[in-house]
């Protein structure tokens, strides 16, 4: 009879835990969920995770996970996600974010707003910049954006959690409210009538950023003040929606002290 190696007799079956319910979302990866853990406005369900992860989980948000964790597998997590999940060992199921309403942008000095920008990891690569350069909140639209997901959240890296995405039904009739509260409305466009560093607004800003190809909206450009370019000195005069938005939060934010 042969005997069971020691990895053999310590092997425990791979358990799978049940679905995720279809009005709840599956957020991976270590800054993705620690960041979750940590936003007060996030209900948080279940974490999963396995041994390995645990203590790197605990070391980001400086404490004990403040659920108990369910132990699997990395085998058992990936069959959990879908196929090429980066999830790091760590999964936390939670209830998508509560709406936030445009009363709490009484204060803010920059927001951006997405036109039609469907691809989730483009606009998880936006929340990441927002929350860089301390920008107030990401607005888009309901119908035409991605939904949240654990791929915008992990292509956002904790920023969903961080910066607050909010969602409108008319984005020009909220360019128009932005108007009457003071906001300067900049559309970005490769053939803007002026360069981005001629636009030198006194007060807060409102940033208008277009999916690649399409751009902004006609009614979309008519609702902003001004539509400006970033000029560009190589071959290529575009960029992608996500390096674009990066580009434009550096340059308003360099000079205005914020």
């Amino acid at each position: 009879m042969r005997k069971d190696t020691p990895h053999r007799r310590h092997h425990k079956p791979i358990r799978r835990g049940p679905p995720a319910p279809p009005d709840r979302v599956l957020l991976y990866g270590l800054h993705t969920v620690a960041a979750a853990l940590a936003n007060p406005r996030r209900r948080k369900r279940r974490l999963i995770a396995s041994l390995n992860a645990i203590p790197r989980l605990e070391a980001i948000i400086g404490g004990p996970c403040p659920l108990t964790p369910e132990i699997l597998e990395p085998r058992a997590i990936d069959r959990m996600l879908p196929a090429e999940a980066v999830h790091q060992g760590v999964v936390l199921e939670a209830d998508p974010l509560p709406p936030l309403p445009m009363d709490d942008l009484a204060d803010a000095r920059l927001v951006l707003l997405l036109d039609q920008i469907t691809d989730p990891h483009n606009v998880g690569a936006i929340l990441r910049s927002a929350t860089a350069f301390a920008a107030d909140a990401v607005i888009t639209t309901g119908r035409h954006s991605p939904v949240e997901s654990g791929v915008l959240a992990k292509s956002a890296s904790g920023a969903l959690d961080i910066v607050p995405y909010m969602t409108v039904q008319n984005l020009a009739r909220t360019l128009v409210e932005l108007g009457e509260r003071g906001f300067t409305r900049i559309g970005l466009d490769s053939e803007g009538a002026v360069s981005l560093d001629e636009v030198v607004p006194s007060g807060p800003v409102a940033v208008v950023l277009g999916a690649e190809g399409k751009g902004l909206r006609q009614l979309t450009r008519e609702t902003c003040d001004v539509m400006a370019r970033l000029d560009m000195p190589g071959a290529i005069k575009s960029l992608n929606v996500s390096n674009a938005a990066a580009i434009v939060l550096y340059a308003l934010t360099r000079n205005r002290g914020w």
